[in-house]
């Protein structure tokens, strides 16, 4: 029990910590070196880039559309560096459990968010985002991630957890990015000109 706790932990905070939106076709690929996990996720997105990034640095509203954070607020600015702190309780099937993480989040808008651990349930965290405009009105999402955990992840099930939980998180972003397109208002038609007299 205290295993799968772990893993579901880990893979829950993994997921938080790595947003990004996702329409077919979406590869996530997890492995386990020497203690750390690395994690690289590339996905064709149906938004403009403008749009995707909008979603993955809400941090301010970001509880809103994640089911598994309670909170999540940029605690510190400088320039284009935030702090950005989160924290809620996570489920996976009987269990449940609490989380913590502030992170240091530096963005080149619209392309890049690079960003790393300064505290939470981690040794070590440092991920990197970049946004690619596609034909189409496609973005491309390719992250990149290392981590280091407090806790053990089994070689077995360990990757296969993390990757199923990082998809159900991609889940929640692409509805997020789809309902603000659905809400974003239409160009007005343009006025009829008068008849000539």
């Amino acid at each position: 029990m205290n295993v799968r706790c772990a893993l579901a932990s880990t893979a829950l905070l993994m997921s938080l910590l790595c947003p990004s939106a996702h329409a077919q076709p979406v590869d996530v690929q997890v492995a386990l070196q020497d203690g750390k996990v690395v994690l690289d996720v590339t996905a064709s997105v149906a938004a403009e880039r403008e749009q995707v990034w909008a979603v993955l640095t809400d941090y301010e509203h970001m509880a809103g559309f994640v089911s598994n954070l309670k909170s999540s607020a940029v605690i510190g600015h400088d320039n284009n560096a935030l702090q950005v702190e989160q924290s809620g309780e996570a489920r996976h099937g009987l269990l449940h459990f609490a989380f913590h993480s502030v992170r240091s989040v530096e963005l080149v808008a619209p392309q890049e968010i690079r960003s790393h651990l300064i505290s939470g349930d981690f040794k070590s965290y440092e991920a990197t985002t970049r946004l690619t405009a596609q034909e189409g009105g496609h973005t491309l999402i390719a992250f990149h991630g290392e981590y280091v955990p407090n806790r053990w992840v089994p070689p077995g099930i360990g990757p296969s957890l993390i990757k199923s939980e990082t998809g159900k998180q991609y889940d929640e972003l692409i509805a997020e990015i789809r309902r603000r397109q659905g809400a974003a208002p239409h160009p007005a038609a343009p006025a009829s000109s008068p008849a000539s007299p």
